[in-house]
């Protein structure tokens, strides 16, 4: 049975081993210290907790503003073609 103190308190999606290997050379790069798995997962597992909901948050609010501009493009342009139809058969 795994030890749950040793496993990771979240879910990223299948991270892999070579995902930390990542973050231990870059802690040795920057650092030059040496970074064990288990202290790359608690620093991953704290900026995930940490920093997760707010880069979260300011995705949903960039899509919401980007989505919101794009039904506004589609509205005027709805309008505009609606307009021009309707006065094109008006004329014939």
């Amino acid at each position: 049975m795994p030890n749950p103190a040793a496993e990771p308190r979240f879910d990223l999606g299948g991270t892999q081993a070579g995902d930390f290997r990542l973050l231990t050379r870059f802690y040795h790069e920057a650092f030059d210290e040496t970074l064990s798995r288990y202290r790359a997962e608690r620093l991953l597992d704290f900026f995930v907790k940490t920093l997760g909901p707010p880069v979260y948050n300011q995705a949903i609010q960039d899509s919401r503003a980007f989505m919101t501009e794009k039904l506004e493009d589609l509205e005027v342009e709805f309008m505009i073609r609606g307009w021009r139809g309707e006065r094109r058969g008006m004329r014939e």
